[in-house]
């Protein structure tokens, strides 16, 4: 490991005890900053509920710590826009932001909509599908940026157990993300959840991001933001255990082809590589191929979209 990577792991690596609530809060009164927290989510109606009502109780009515809490549904066919709107959550719907740009499916396609449906000074993204859901998780990542004006980005990191087996989730990120991180940008090895989907940025870094419109937009984020504002402007705190929904091995491959595909366009922009991943199911006679395009669009830098001027101006 870099030396670089062993004193940033000191300096920058905490725990959420180590901002306790009352000194983030008064750290938000003291300097007046806003807070946003976003919910991604596709069909998310068994857990976006309770993570709505959790933030809501204690970070918006105990502690006045949360400013707004908006979950982008992505085109849900279940009640997930319903159950969020009765836990407390402003919804909007992906296709009704910016829709002079056509969405397309994808995660970061969300993340990166919303950031002309919120107001915060941070925005604070947390993934819907979380279970026994803790608000630590956003007081805990939000608390540097509140404390230390040099922090621009801080990542969650915790456990991810696997069927009851302890540190055993996070496959895409040990067999993918972490090898590619170590190998290219070894700046990052020292990110524990380098792919994890909770964490927190300043609006004035996050809108000179561009975004891949799918599994990558969190290594490219953290790639692209190493390169604009440097390793001590990252952060990252220890959050405790997450919970979540589990998907197959063939998603998680998918999931691989587009980090792959993110990390490669960084190492070489306009290098031609077939952006498609062919995986196999066992049919009738045998095993099939199934083809899969990987996601390649990516979506500027939202300061470059006039919509998002004009309401900065407004």
């Amino acid at each position: 490991m870099l030396e670089e990577v062993e004193r940033w792991l000191s300096t920058r690596s905490w725990s959420v005890a180590d901002r306790p609530l009352h000194q983030v809060l008064a750290a938000k009164q003291r300097t007046g900053q806003t807070i946003s927290v976003v919910l991604p989510a596709l069909n998310e109606e068994e857990t976006v509920g309770d993570i709505v009502a959790v933030i809501r109780h204690d970070l918006v009515e105990q502690v006045p710590l949360v400013d707004e809490i908006v979950v982008v549904d992505s085109g849900s066919t279940d009640r997930t826009s319903e159950v969020a709107a009765r836990a407390g959550a402003r919804v909007v719907h992906r296709d009704d932001i910016l829709p002079r740009i056509p969405a397309v499916p994808g995660k970061g396609e969300v993340l990166w909509r919303s950031l002309l449906v919120t107001g915060g000074d941070i925005v604070c993204f947390i993934d819907a599908d979380l279970r026994e859901f803790s608000s630590e998780f956003v007081s805990g990542i939000v608390g540097p940026l509140l404390t230390d004006p040099d922090v621009d980005l801080v990542k969650g990191m915790y456990d991810r157990p696997l069927g009851g087996t302890a540190g055993q989730g996070g496959r895409v990120t040990e067999l993918m993300a972490r090898p590619l991180l170590n190998m290219h940008w070894p700046q990052l090895a020292g990110f524990v959840q380098p792919l994890g989907g909770e964490y927190a940025a300043r609006r004035s870094l996050l809108e000179q991001l561009p975004f891949p419109v799918g599994y990558g937009v969190e290594l490219g984020m953290l790639v692209d933001a190493l390169h604009l504002v440097g390793l001590d402007a990252l952060a990252q705190v220890d959050v405790g255990v997450r919970k979540h929904r589990h998907q197959d091995g063939q998603a998680l491959g998918r999931m691989a082809a587009a980090i792959y595909r993110t990390a490669q366009l960084r190492l070489a922009r306009g290098h031609l590589v077939r952006p498609s991943l062919t995986q196999f199911e066992r049919g009738e006679d045998g095993f099939e191929p199934r083809t899969y395009s990987v996601d390649t669009e990516e979506r500027p830098p939202m300061v470059e979209i006039a919509e998002y001027a004009e309401r900065k101006v407004a």
